[in-house]
């Protein structure tokens, strides 16, 4: 079985560059570094598919094609057993973490993200690997400034980056495709003790 690697979003136009969005924007981001095959449409798993290697490892990057909160059945179609669900990667944007910070982390709950909680509740487990990707503001003494209420969390998950905040998403890139390849030639262990410092 390959490493599966899901970049949660919602599919479409309209929602392209929004914070929602970051977990694909990643995963796209990664399958081109690496050279992977072309962006293909699945019938059968509701996801977009291209496939390469990661070193010696066999990868295959999804997009679900499903929205947010059915993420799981995607992800589903593609792992059948325990051993295999620990092969999986999501990466997803992650409000309690600021902008330009990302976290490494396994068997945990949801932590309110549906995309996550709908794979959590597709394949029956917590444990697999999450790489969580910060999206909210902070002031300079690094103090988060998260929107609350949920019509305001929805607003600001389904707005569009700004330009600086795409720029600054695009360093931590860099770092995230290392924590990726990490993960999937060494050990989340080992990345987590890396990129999580």
């Amino acid at each position: 079985m390959n490493y599966l690697i899901v970049g949660l979003g919602n599919p479409g136009e309209e929602y392209q560059n929004t914070r929602h969005n970051t977990g694909r924007m990643l995963v796209e981001r990664f399958s081109k570094q690496k050279n992977f095959s072309e962006w293909k449409k699945s019938k059968k798993t509701k996801a977009l598919e291209s496939n390469g290697a990661v070193g010696k490892k066999k990868v295959t990057a999804i997009l679900p094609e499903t929205f947010m909160n059915k993420s799981g059945l995607a992800v589903q179609a593609y792992l059948k057993n325990k051993k295999e669900i620990e092969r999986l990667v999501v990466l997803y944007d992650d409000m309690d973490l600021p902008l330009g910070k990302f976290k490494i982390s396994f068997g945990r709950s949801s932590g309110g993200h549906r995309g996550v909680d709908s794979i959590i509740k597709s394949l029956k487990t917590k444990d697999f690997v999450r790489v969580r990707v910060g999206v909210s503001p902070s002031s300079p003494s690094g103090k988060l400034k998260k929107p609350s209420g949920e019509k305001a969390v929805i607003d600001f998950i389904l707005d569009k980056f700004k330009s600086n905040e795409l720029e600054v998403l695009k360093k931590e890139s860099k770092k995230i495709c290392e924590a990726i390849e990490m993960i999937v030639v060494e050990s989340h262990e080992k990345a987590m003790g890396e990129f999580n410092g």
